[in-house]
């Protein structure tokens, strides 16, 4: 059946923008249709995390969550996981290029295989979101910066829009890398949660951050290679991602010099979990 196109001007507009220029595959998969459904979980993430959550626990003892953060923290391990060999597996080692790789836009097997796993990673990234409540439930607001919102509101954003328009391609070698990262950092968050006695076996904690600021430079220089190379990926994307890079690491550069460097004290008490 045919569809209409709208007739006024910023309904036809919402329509090319969100429908036309979307990858009919994934156009119609739950919260991807249109940006409101994840624009409002974001609003309310911010408005919990910044207003409402710290006001209804103020008069409130810090819940102790260590068990359910044990078992979020593993599953974060699992799906990282499931996400990092995905990516390698069906693309990275075997299938993609290094230097340009197109999207396939196509309904086999390996392409959906693609779009799949560009929809969990956005799938991903929401719930990740639970990091700050459980934050704010635990009156630690001191570990929630301005890094850790910018960079929890940001990429499910990211997601979103690849997974709306270019669910495959150049541009998943971020969320390889990334996925890899988080199989260690949210073991390391899950090993943390078991107690004081297990303390002994988290000494690497400074290292994630390393890890972290290095999937930044990654990122930086693979998608700069767009510049040179054209296979249709589309190269505009450089000037959002580059910039972001650069962002991403400054930022976390500068949480690594204050939490490790100028005030290590200070960093093994506050500093404890940031991404």
């Amino acid at each position: 059946m045919m569809v209409q196109r709208p007739t006024n001007g910023v309904a036809r507009f919402w329509h090319f923008l969100f429908t036309e220029l979307s990858d009919p595959r994934t156009n119609d998969w739950p919260l991807i249709g249109s940006p409101v459904p994840g624009l409002f979980i974001l609003g309310a993430y911010l408005y919990f995390v910044n207003s409402w959550g710290p006001r209804f626990m103020e008069n409130r003892k810090p819940l102790r969550l260590n068990g359910l953060l044990i078992v979020y923290n593993f599953i974060q391990v699992l799906v990282s996981t499931w996400l990092f060999y995905e990516a390698m597996e069906g693309a990275w080692l075997f299938k993609y290029s290094w230097k340009c790789q197109p999207v396939d836009f196509s309904n086999t097997p390996e392409g959906l295989r693609e779009a799949r796993g560009v929809y969990i990673y956005f799938l991903a990234k929401l719930s990740e979101l639970l990091d700050t409540v459980f934050f704010v439930l635990r009156k630690k607001q001191r570990q929630i910066t301005f890094l850790h919102l910018y960079h929890h509101t940001v990429m499910p954003m990211i997601s979103w829009g690849a997974t709306k328009y270019y669910p495959g391609g150049h541009g998943t070698f971020i969320g390889v890398i990334n996925s890899f990262v988080h199989i260690i950092m949210y073991f390391y968050y899950m090993i943390s949660a078991m107690g004081p006695k297990y303390q002994k076996y988290v000494w690497w904690k400074r290292y994630i951050t390393t890890l972290q600021m290095g999937q930044f430079c990654l990122a930086f220089l693979h998608s700069s290679q767009l510049v040179f190379y054209d296979c249709g990926y589309p190269r505009w994307s450089v000037f959002f991602v580059l910039p972001n890079a650069i962002f991403f690491y400054l930022l976390f550069n500068d949480f690594y010099k204050k939490c490790y460097i100028e005030s290590p004290d200070k960093g093994n008490k506050e500093c404890i979990k940031q991404d």
